[in-house]
């Protein structure tokens, strides 16, 4: 220790009990780990909700007085230091756990997922050369080939990279296809619907623009993407097709959009940074029919996969397409140890010092297999359709509407509603009480439900909420309170409307399920549709005997701008 550094704070005595691993460490950490559950089981009931009340400037406030200055000229000691902030963090989040929370895809991490990542980050392992991680290595390698294997199963040499999410996961695969590009400057073309992160990794690897093509009930229309391809013949061609968009959780007509892009010679990269788990179910699995064709497909574990971020994966049909990350730095690979049998693990990705993160995707993997991890996933996407039907069942509410104008189906495991009083307003201040709706319930700290624009059934671009359902546990019931909440938060909003004469009180009054009826709402489909409507619907997968299973992709037009689609 150098002459003016003072003792480290603990019983252990000031060089001894500091690190998590070796011999003695473990126990050292059992003692903090302890305190740190504790901050978290105590700050849930104080937080009362899914979100702190008093939006950012009480969150703010609350946070400096337990963690500030976060350097103090001398420090308070471990043991204080965490419960302080594990207790500010934990009263002041946002808590994926709560039913209540379900704006984003954004999980509640299972806990066995979560035992795994502290037993990763206590070893600390970084993923850059075998020295680092004889052990860790190999459990990457096994995971990343059941992962690859999962998406590209009849490909002769799949293989599959760890990354640290989607937006890593497609500037890769645009990379590999910029590197097998040549001669001539890749043109990637996308959907409307496509999440930003392809725009940006275009920009950040000095490509054109994407070539954005028009998207039909939310989904990339085949037919545009053939006049685009077709209007860049010559060039080397890579199109990006969806498979679980952000707002609505529409997949793309996969099968069709591998024919186009085989008849003009592109390749075909997925993001299926939110539907990719479907594959773990055998019921579901058939609605991402045609991934198979994709030389490249993005996979997110920390969506619909309960895994504690960062959890994300790029898997290729051929390990072949990995050969331009390959690279040399003596310290970590050089020739002659490679030569001599020691694993590479510098060519697995851009990044150098990476965590474990394939530790608690095995962890998982083997706890739940397969087939538990299909049935939460299936879990997920039953109490979506349950949730939309009892949003069908609220006079105040109505889903947003789908082709001949009846509800929508359920994309993946996301839904779109607004109250109907929004319906009596212009357009513009119906989407405005919309936003408030969301923002009361956010500064009350009782709900996290997210924002999305769509088409209405009357063709016009509207402001919807956004329920995206990940949690494996929570029912349909455990979030008809949520609509209690909005109904309650929109009736308020209405109040005020009135009071600042943007509409009457007749105008409210007709904004229920007349008003929804003449927007094509479920009373007026009863009239028109049908048990013929309904078929013509509902695709039956099995989850549901009575077929209310995932409904055949399909939504309204997708095509925000970039500010209202939100990241992963």
């Amino acid at each position: 220790m150098s002459d003016g550094t003072p003792p480290i704070p603990g019983p252990a005595g000031p060089r001894e009990g500091l690190v998590a691993g070796g011999a003695h460490g473990p126990g050292r950490l059992r003692v903090l780990t302890a305190i740190a559950l504790d901050a978290l089981e105590s700050a849930a009931p104080a937080r009362g909700g899914p979100l702190p009340s008093g939006g950012p400037e009480a969150v703010a406030l609350s946070t400096l007085a337990r963690c500030a200055p976060v350097l103090p000229e001398e420090g308070v000691g471990p043991e204080a230091a965490l419960g302080d902030v594990v207790r500010a963090v934990a009263e002041g989040a946002a808590d994926p756990a709560d039913p209540a929370c379900v704006a984003h895809l954004h999980c509640p991490p299972l806990a066995v997922a979560v035992a795994a990542d502290l037993a990763g980050a206590a070893l600390n392992p970084s993923m850059d050369s075998w020295d680092q991680a004889p052990a860790a290595g190999v459990i990457e390698e096994l995971t990343t080939a059941a992962l690859a294997r999962l998406i590209h199963p009849t490909a002769p040499a799949p293989d599959a990279l760890i990354t640290s999410g989607g937006t890593e996961s497609n500037l890769v695969a645009l990379l590999l296809a910029r590197e097998r590009a040549a001669p001539g400057t890749l043109r990637v073309v996308t959907g409307a619907n496509a999440h930003h992160s392809v725009h940006r990794a275009a920009w950040m690897l000095g490509l054109p623009a994407p070539v954005v093509v028009a998207c039909h009930d939310g989904r990339i229309d085949p037919a545009a993407l053939d006049d685009a391809l077709a209007d860049l013949a010559g060039a080397p061609l890579l199109v990006v097709a969806t498979a679980g968009t952000t707002d609505e959780g529409r997949i793309d007509p996969l099968p069709e959009i591998a024919r186009v892009a085989e008849r003009h010679a592109a390749r075909l990269h997925v993001d299926a940074a939110y539907g990719g788990p479907l594959l773990f179910s055998e019921r579901l699995a058939p609605l991402l029919a045609g991934l198979e064709h994709a030389a490249s497909v993005t996979f997110d574990l920390h969506k619909l996969g309960w895994q504690p971020v960062a959890a994300g994966v790029l898997a290729v049909a051929d390990t072949g397409m990995l050969a331009p990350l390959s690279l040399r730095a003596d310290y970590l690979n050089a020739d002659d140890d490679t030569e001599a049998g020691l694993p590479d693990l510098l060519g697995r990705s851009i990044r150098t010092t990476r965590r474990p993160d394939a530790l608690k995707m095995a962890v998982t993997f083997r706890a739940l297999g397969r087939r538990g991890l299909g049935e939460l996933v299936e879990h997920c996407v039953r109490t979506a359709h349950e949730f939309g039907r009892a949003v069908d069942a609220r006079p105040g509410l109505r889903r947003r509407p789908g082709l001949r104008r009846r509800p929508g189906d359920i994309g993946i495991s996301t839904v779109l509603f607004r109250p109907t009083v929004a319906d009596a307003l212009p357009d513009e201040a119906g989407d405005a009480v919309v936003a408030a709706v969301r923002r009361t319930l956010l500064a009350e700290g009782s709900a996290v439900l997210g924002r999305a624009r769509a088409e209405d059934g009357d063709g016009r671009r509207r402001l919807w909420l956004k329920a995206t359902l990940l949690h494996p546990d929570a029912a349909a019931a455990d979030l008809l309170p949520l609509l209690d909440l909005v109904t309650a938060a929109a009736d308020r909003a209405a109040t005020e409307a009135r009071a600042d004469g943007v509409v009457t009180g007749a105008d409210v009054d007709r904004a229920g399920p007349e008003a929804e009826a003449d927007r094509g709402g479920p009373e007026a489909e009863a009239d028109r549709g049908g048990p013929e409507a309904e078929a013509d619907r509902v695709v039956t997968t099995g989850v549901d005997a009575d077929r209310s299973g995932p409904a055949a992709p399909g939504a309204e037009d997708t095509d925000a701008p970039a500010a209202e689609r939100l990241s992963p």
